[in-house]
């Protein structure tokens, strides 16, 4: 398949982007509340993550821990200010709809490698700098393939490098589908009680 024009690749990103944004604006009002009644302010939560090219710029997320500190004053583990609502929210990735912003901004695309937090750029072995010559995705080859199960993350960078050499719209198209299906496989599982950790999300 032929690797999309930028400009497709950016009407592509802008409409599904917007069109998610105003068809879950119900959803994502409920969340904030809910956020802000767990939590309290703020409701979202930035981090800094690695771009296109290797350019850093903030993620946006629905916060998903509280900020409880020790007698130190330091935070307490992650496990510890993980709440039950917020685990729930990184199961089903609820937490991540506010990258809908990010995409709109051109910082992100709907589909792609992840955006990594900063941490790892050092860690990543320069055989896979390739991955950041497309935009970070909402999505990519391993949510949709692998969303619930744990993978390494020698396995995660071989999509992505996979993606990078072989993508396409049509690709596109048919990771958007194949990550509906995983979520929605994730909602049915939730709701029979099941449990599938915290879904990997970084805060």
């Amino acid at each position: 398949m032929k690797e999309p024009s930028p400009v497709v690749k950016r009407a592509f990103d802008l409409a599904l982007a917007v069109f998610a944004l105003v068809l879950l604006l119900p959803a994502e009002l409920l969340i904030a509340l809910a956020v802000w009644a767990s939590y309290g302010s703020p409701v979202l939560f930035t981090s800094l993550r690695v771009g296109r090219n290797q350019v850093t710029f903030k993620a946006y997320k629905f916060r998903t821990m509280t900020n409880d500190r020790n007698g130190s004053g330091e935070l307490l583990p992650d496990e510890e200010r993980l709440r039950p609502f917020g685990r729930w929210l990184r199961r089903t990735s609820l937490d991540e709809l506010p990258q809908l912003v990010n995409v709109v901004l051109g910082q992100m695309s709907i589909v792609g490698p992840r955006a990594l937090p900063t941490g790892h750029l050092a860690e990543m072995p320069r055989s896979y700098a390739r991955r950041f010559d497309v935009m970070p995705g909402l999505t990519g080859l391993t949510q949709a393939l692998y969303r619930g199960r744990n993978r390494t993350w020698d396995e995660k960078y071989r999509l992505d490098l996979q993606y990078v050499d072989t993508r396409s719209l049509w690709l596109d198209v048919r990771i958007v589908l194949m990550t509906f299906v995983a979520l929605a496989r994730r909602f049915k599982f939730n709701k029979r009680g099941g449990s599938l950790g915290t879904g990997g999300t970084d805060e």
